[in-house]
């Protein structure tokens, strides 16, 4: 598994459910937004990828939810990446609170990378190397 990459953000008021806690999909776009950037930072580019024919799209989604975030609480998304087989590249993530580090989500997602709708090896994309150290 590649070294954490991590990501800071902030919970902002909207993304807050009537319960004064974060919404549940919302953490889905924390997720995701944390994987593109590891991703960028990995020189991958999903825009420069579609352009060349190629779509890097989530086959599956495992979430634990441990604790909720509230309005203005700092937290960190972490990301750790598997290869599983040839197509599959697992994303490991965390979302941890701030200053503790309390474990707020664990989640695995599973993406594939897509040439013309079909499955293609990751490491046709990138050195898996690159992904996964």
């Amino acid at each position: 598994m590649s070294a954490t990459f991590e990501l800071e953000m902030e919970v902002r008021d909207y993304e807050l459910d009537f319960q004064g806690i974060v919404n549940n999909a919302v953490y889905l776009n924390y997720l995701e937004f944390t994987r593109h950037k590891y991703l960028d930072a990995k020189g991958l580019n999903f825009v420069d990828l579609h352009r060349n024919g190629i779509d890097l799209v989530v086959s599956r989604n495992e979430i634990d939810y441990k604790q909720s975030l509230r309005a203005g609480d700092r937290f960190i998304v972490t990301v750790n990446t598997e290869m599983v087989g040839h197509v599959r590249l697992v994303f490991h993530q965390q979302i941890l609170r701030l200053p503790e580090r309390t474990v707020c989500i664990k989640a695995k997602v599973t993406g594939v990378a897509l040439r013309n709708g079909r499955p293609i090896p990751v490491t046709e994309i990138s050195n898996h190397q690159n992904l996964t150290a």
